[in-house]
């Protein structure tokens, strides 16, 4: 069994910015692209985003937030219902003093989206965060890779950053969206994601560090689905699941009020467990026919001698990702939507790109 050391808590953020260039009003999202030097992930373009940091759970935020914004949920409102974990996995309870998870998430992915892209997603402190519309980032100060080397010394030069500019991080701009495990078997490193949503205007100007970051697009999800496919990007498996997910939306504002509109739905933390085939393998995640939510999986895969086809034929109830090959994933979807979120529409590959797996 995994240790609860073992697990590192993370958060990232899926910005979606709108596109003049595109009608009805479309969004693009941004996708970072991970040096070849990084453990995790190398060569992925992935959303923005990475490991919680103690300082950003620390209370000295609380005097920052002050006093339009009080602890401890500074006016994101209820607190949303909880999920119930995976089983078998722990988390240690944090200080008391610390600020609650979904707060410190938040500052967490705002921190690493000025860290990797220099995207400062900042709210003047004396402004009210209700609005009825997508915001804009703050423009870059003067001096950004100097904070930016600071903040990536020493994670606790953000809160210092916000103070400088008399700011507060935006924490009522990123929606709770959901959240992914890394399955047994995918990485030595296995991490608890938050995923977070929020919509901008227009799209920011965005400044790799060129360290963990050394590229970036900003592409629609059906272009993302493209790139992927024509190998120009590679995408991990809960990328591609979210890309196709946000692909059901057709405009910015349209995935701006879905956001607003379900601010206290459950959003769902998923451990995919791999379940190898004779050709492939399969992700199944819940919902699926196939999917135990068992503790032995946080440590195992589940194994067949039969080819994905036969499996695929025999199931009814489906939610699961399949995986042929490092750029052919195919989505298959049974499921109706569960407290208003959205799944994906199942997606098949054409057989050009299958036939010679």
């Amino acid at each position: 069994m995994s240790s609860p050391s073992s697990w590192r808590r993370a958060a990232t953020v899926m910005l979606a910015a709108g596109w003049a260039h595109s009608s009805p009003a479309g969004f693009r999202l941004l996708l970072l692209q991970r040096a070849q030097n990084q453990r995790f992930m190398p060569g992925a373009h992935v959303f923005p985003g990475g490991v919680l940091d103690a300082a950003d759970r620390s209370p000295d935020w609380v005097s920052l937030f002050a006093p339009r914004h009080t602890p401890p949920r500074f006016g994101l409102g209820p607190e949303p219902p909880r999920q119930a974990p995976f089983p078998g996995l722990f988390h240690d309870d944090a200080d008391p003093a610390a600020l609650p998870d979904d707060v410190a998430l938040r500052i967490c992915a705002i921190r690493e989206a000025f860290e990797e892209a220099g995207v400062l997603l900042l709210r003047p402190r004396d402004s009210a965060p209700a609005s009825q519309e997508p915001g804009l980032a703050l423009s870059p100060p003067a001096g950004l890779a100097d904070w930016r080397s600071r903040v990536r010394s020493d994670p606790r030069c953000f809160l210092q950053l916000c103070a400088h500019l008399d700011c507060t991080p935006d924490i009522w701009a990123l929606h709770d969206w959901g959240g992914w495990l890394t399955p047994h078997g995918r990485s030595n490193r296995r991490f608890d994601t938050t995923f977070l949503l929020c919509c901008l205007r227009e799209t920011p100007r965005v400044e790799p560090d060129l360290a963990e970051v050394v590229g970036y697009k900003w592409l629609s999800p059906s272009e993302a689905t493209e790139c992927f496919l024509s190998k120009e990007i590679w995408l991990a498996p809960p990328q591609f699941y979210e890309v196709r997910r946000l692909e059901e939306f057709a405009s910015l504002s349209a995935l701006y009020r879905f956001c607003t509109d379900h601010p206290l739905q459950v959003a769902e933390k998923w451990l995919p467990i791999i379940f190898l085939t004779s050709d492939a393998s399969i992700h199944l995640l819940p919902g699926d026919e196939l999917y135990m939510k068992d503790s032995d999986f946080l440590e195992k895969n589940m194994s067949t001698d039969k080819k994905t086809e036969e499996i695929l034929k025999e199931g009814k109830v489906l939610n699961r990702l399949v995986i042929h090959s490092p750029h052919v994933y195919e989505i298959y979807i049974t499921l109706p939507s569960k407290n208003k979120h959205v799944y994906p529409k199942n997606y098949i590959v054409p057989k050009s790109h299958t036939s010679h797996l």
